[in-house]
């Protein structure tokens, strides 16, 4: 399985491949694309979450149902039918290789380009005049 790390980078070829090809991608497509498959998600207190993601938002909250979770020690789970974990808690998020080959990109917002005549302003005109008094 494929991880996403901002701490860490990648050790071997197949992992450096995968950080490259997401490095030119949004992690929300990435996220959408991984909807209703299997996710693992590690949180900054250690805990993981292993279920299946339902649908996250642009804040990277996501929704996941059945669910196994792991206490950081190792030693305690929890089977949950679903949960919500806040975006700013995750550290880590795993899921399966053959998903990155079937994520679409997601391009970026273009500027509106301005047509022939219009401005910036919204006030209309040609230039510099002295306007309307």
């Amino acid at each position: 399985s494929s991880g996403i790390n901002a701490e860490y980078g990648g050790t071997n070829n197949s992992t450096q491949h995968i950080a490259l090809y997401l490095s030119t991608m949004f992690p929300i497509s990435l996220l959408k694309g991984a909807q209703d498959n299997q996710l693992l998600v590690e949180l900054k207190n250690g805990d993981t979450y292993n279920g299946y993601l339902v649908n996250c938002d642009s804040y990277m909250n996501i929704n996941l149902r059945r669910v196994i979770c792991t206490s950081k020690d190792g030693e305690k789970f929890w089977k949950i039918a679903s949960c919500y974990i806040r975006g700013n808690t995750i550290k880590y998020l795993c899921f399966a290789d053959e998903l990155i080959n079937n994520i679409k990109e997601e391009e970026p917002p273009q500027p509106k380009s301005m047509g022939r005549g219009e401005s910036a302003n919204k006030e209309g005109g040609r230039g510099r005049g002295r306007g309307s008094n």
